[in-house]
């Protein structure tokens, strides 16, 4: 990928990017849903190491679940 993965801030930026392949997006969304960014005494939140924010579990699964054209409303955030 030409981009840093830092350019995205929250999973429905990655799912909204008007030129990343499906493939991409799926990859970027399923690293940051793994339990290897999951922070300590909070499972309900992600902090993967390229995101300056922890982003809930849920809105990364949300934006996986429109990829795969399942119709989520994607909330501006």
């Amino acid at each position: 990928m030409s981009q840093p993965l830092s350019r995205y801030t929250h999973p429905f930026d990655v799912a909204r990017h008007p030129t990343l392949e499906p493939e991409v997006k799926r990859a970027i969304l399923a690293s940051w849903a793994s339990d290897a960014g999951a922070i300590p005494n909070q499972p309900a939140l992600r902090h993967p190491e390229d995101l300056e924010q922890p982003v809930p579990v849920d809105d990364v699964l949300a934006a996986l679940q429109a990829l795969d054209g399942d119709r989520v409303a994607l909330p501006r955030h």
